[in-house]
């Protein structure tokens, strides 16, 4: 999603008129920091090399913390299994509801909320970066969802477009309101939070045939 600060309230109620749903009772105040999180370049609609570089050490850290954990428990299960923690209350419907997108629309890997042993975990408050994907430096990524930003733009699609980068999928902003990855590059009118076929195609290759295909394409990500 695209780094921007909401300016004013007319940009609020810009994004109201055209019918971007809102979350309700948004707290004022930022949240506690991610856990031992490491700074995110603040990025354009255009993106920036910084931002797709943290992009893929998210990726790769969850993919391999996944891996780990199914390789210790020695299923060779048909999908890799995710598991995520939930740390952002405000957002726990976007969250069910984007976990719920995601597994109907790939069938190589899973999101499962848990409370241990997770492989990630949603944060929220105020940031003027807006929502963003991270690695907190030490094997665990980590999901910021901006309440200024909900506010704006819908906050399902910004909950499900920053789960793709989970899953391995880039920024987008150039591509139009069906592609998931564009995120804010269509306007806050874009309220699409599914992926489209490209999208859940490259996933499903990314995490393809369970533990083995994920190990593969994790070994050939380094």
């Amino acid at each position: 999603m695209p780094r921007r600060k909401i300016l004013s309230s007319l940009a609020v109620l810009a994004a109201a008129a055209l019918g971007v749903p809102a979350l309700a009772a948004l707290p004022a105040a930022a949240a506690p920091a991610p856990e031992r999180a490491e700074a995110t370049t603040v990025s354009a609609y255009a993106g920036s090399p910084q931002e797709a570089a943290a992009n893929k050490a998210f990726y790769d850290a969850v993919m391999k913390s996944a891996l780990a954990k199914q390789a210790k428990s020695g299923n060779k299960l048909a999908a890799v299994t995710v598991r995520y923690r939930n740390n952002a209350p405000t957002f726990a419907t976007q969250i069910s509801r984007s976990t719920q997108i995601w597994n109907s629309s790939v069938t190589n890997v899973r999101l499962v909320q848990s409370s241990s042993g997770y492989d990630f975990y949603y944060t929220e408050g105020n940031d003027s970066r807006g929502s963003y994907a991270s690695t907190n430096g030490h094997g665990r990524g980590y999901i910021f969802l901006d309440y200024r930003q909900a506010r704006q733009y819908d906050p399902t699609r910004i909950t499900s477009h920053e789960t793709g980068h989970v899953l391995g999928l880039p920024d987008r902003y150039s591509g139009p309101c069906s592609e998931l990855m564009s995120g804010g590059g269509p306007g806050p009118s874009c309220t699409n939070a599914y992926p489209n076929s490209n999208e859940r195609s490259r996933v499903n290759q990314l995490w393809a045939n369970g533990f083995a295909g994920g190990l593969n394409a994790f070994t050939t990500a380094r």
